[in-house]
């Protein structure tokens, strides 16, 4: 059953002029999105490698801050977080327009749709287990060695909208890094005749790249996330538990870590 399920999304490969033109479109696409982040992440992590050199003090001892302020008022913060989430969605709808072929449904073919969401969501959450509990022991561990940065989330009174944007946001980086990496990825280096470990471990080290700039315990988290939703995208064929996952892992991140904050200020 699961090899007819493969065979039915892995996607034929692609010859001549329409091989060219996928090249240049995996050039454009991540110079647009994941690619131009990943870059900006990169040269954060050595920016910070370098004041770390440059003041004789460790990593650790910088941080970083995940979803920061827009704007000092109310209204227009709360504007600028909306429109930040519209418009790095916008980057999804452009690759699923990109994987849309006549007489093809792109989001059925990449498994984003509601068929067997029941089981969608038990994957999902079976790899909130597997990858979420270790990852923030992996940043405990970073923290306590030195080797990844604080990371200073929002604080959760801070406005009244402040939950409802941190959901959102977290949505956004399961439908953008899931949708992106693995569905549009796969598919595209599949039609170029690479291998399936090497996509997978290609966009690991993408992912990794992409959260370089919290330090060096993210890059080994997420190079791991990477390899682990890689293989589990290969198996299913489908990327709704994989986004499931991913978003449920970002809402604990963003909503539940400033409680770890208050609970344990000396670790966190």
């Amino acid at each position: 059953m699961r090899s007819a399920v493969i065979r039915a999304w892995d996607p034929p490969s692609a010859e001549g002029g329409l091989r060219a033109r996928y090249i240049w479109e995996l050039v454009l696409v991540l110079a647009l999105t994941v690619g131009r982040s990943a870059l900006y992440s990169v040269l954060s992590f050595v920016r910070t490698l370098e004041e770390a050199i440059a003041t004789q003090t460790s990593v650790g001892a910088q941080s970083t801050q995940l979803n920061p302020p827009a704007d000092s008022a109310a209204f227009w913060d709360a504007l600028y977080q909306f429109l930040a989430v519209f418009f790095a969605l916008t980057t999804v709808a452009l690759v699923v327009y990109l994987l849309w072929e006549p007489g093809a449904n792109a989001l059925r073919r990449i498994g984003l749709d509601f068929r067997g969401f029941g089981g969608d969501v038990g994957r999902g959450l079976l790899l909130v287990a597997v990858i979420g509990v270790p990852g923030l022991a992996l940043y405990v561990a970073g923290r306590l060695l030195g080797l990844t940065l604080e990371v200073s989330a929002s604080p959760l009174d801070a406005a009244w909208y402040t939950v409802p944007i941190l959901v959102l946001s977290a949505l956004r980086a399961g439908l953008t890094e899931e949708i992106i990496f693995l569905g549009y990825f796969f598919d595209r280096l599949r039609r170029l005749g690479w291998g399936w470990w090497t996509i997978i471990l290609a966009m690991a080290g993408l992912r990794a790249a992409y959260h370089a700039y919290q330090g060096f315990g993210s890059i080994v988290g997420n190079f791991a996330m990477g390899v682990v939703f890689g293989w589990c995208y290969r198996r299913w064929g489908r990327v709704m538990p994989l986004v499931i996952a991913h978003t449920v892992i970002d809402i604990f991140a963003f909503v539940g870590y400033p409680l770890a904050v208050a609970l344990f200020p000396a670790v966190f």
